[in-house]
């Protein structure tokens, strides 16, 4: 499930196609293999990421995220297609998830949406004592965090591929997450799509009967309007409680992301926010 906002690469024109065929093709081999069409697995073997792993289990709703099946690079393809089987999770929603086993008894974080993985993998390797389990459905995102786990042995990141939802309501036991992470999703600016916006009292209400008593609910955004109501909800979930006085400074322990990067570039002012579920 990805919430960050990663642009797809420019589409090439029809005119530069027809004028220039075998630097289009070089262009191709070089981004790695061409995005799959609708309903077409990227990995037909099975040794990588469903396309849709939830399939027709779960119920048809309004959606948070668009699933981007985009150009994956033959490096990001060839770490999913050696990491997924050990590292991987697709959220199909029939089973529940033993995150003691898949992380070796660490205590985890959940994160939704990371991108292309950079700022997760930083966390990390910060904090090797912290399991992350992050959520996404960008699939070039989902190699390329794979391949900078292995890289920098940061055997504490597991990647999960689908609809974050269902990995809470379905796959995650209560109070078995040790933190919750939110970093830059979309913030669907338009009024009539402000009912896709991840941080709903609804999303907030399932997520917090996850979290341990003590863990760490942590958002941010560059959208002003979305940041307001993300404290808004957030406030008002009586299991939650605030840690500073409205919005909270930003903690050294969250890296830079690229697009928080772009939105100060823009003049956006950046909220974080810190709460903290209730309970002994």
């Amino acid at each position: 499930m990805s919430e960050n906002r990663t642009p797809s690469p420019a589409p090439l024109t029809d005119a530069v196609a027809a004028a220039a065929p075998e630097a289009v093709a070089t262009a191709d081999r070089r981004r790695g293999a061409p995005a799959p069409r609708r309903g077409e697995p990227m990995f037909p073997d099975g040794t990588g990421p469903a396309a849709d792993p939830a399939g027709s289990h779960h119920e048809r709703r309004i959606r948070s995220f668009q699933p981007r099946r985009s150009r994956v690079s033959p490096s990001q393809a060839d770490a999913l297609r050696r990491l997924w089987p050990t590292w991987g999770l697709d959220i199909d929603g029939l089973s529940r998830l033993d995150l003691d086993a898949f992380f070796d008894g660490l205590p985890v974080v959940l994160e939704i949406g990371f991108g292309m993985g950079e700022a997760t993998a930083q966390m990390a390797a910060a904090d090797p004592g912290t399991g992350i389990l992050a959520c996404d459905v960008h699939t070039p995102g989902q190699g390329n965090l794979l391949g900078l786990a292995e890289r920098n042995g940061l055997s504490n990141i597991r990647v999960a591929n689908g609809d974050a939802i269902i990995l809470l309501r379905e796959m995650l036991a209560p109070g078995s997450l040790a933190g919750l992470r939110v970093y830059f999703p979309d913030p669907w600016p338009k009024k009539r799509h402000h009912k896709r916006r991840l941080i709903q009292p609804e999303f907030v209400a399932l997520a917090t009967t996850r979290l341990a008593p003590g863990a760490l609910v942590h958002c941010a955004t560059d959208w002003e309007p979305y940041a307001e109501q993300m404290l808004e909800v957030l406030s008002a979930e009586p299991t939650l409680e605030n840690l500073h006085p409205g919005f909270a400074p930003r903690p050294d322990f969250r890296p830079l992301t690229k697009f928080e990067g772009q939105g100060l570039d823009k003049g956006h002012v950046v909220r974080d926010l810190l709460f903290r579920r209730r309970g002994a």
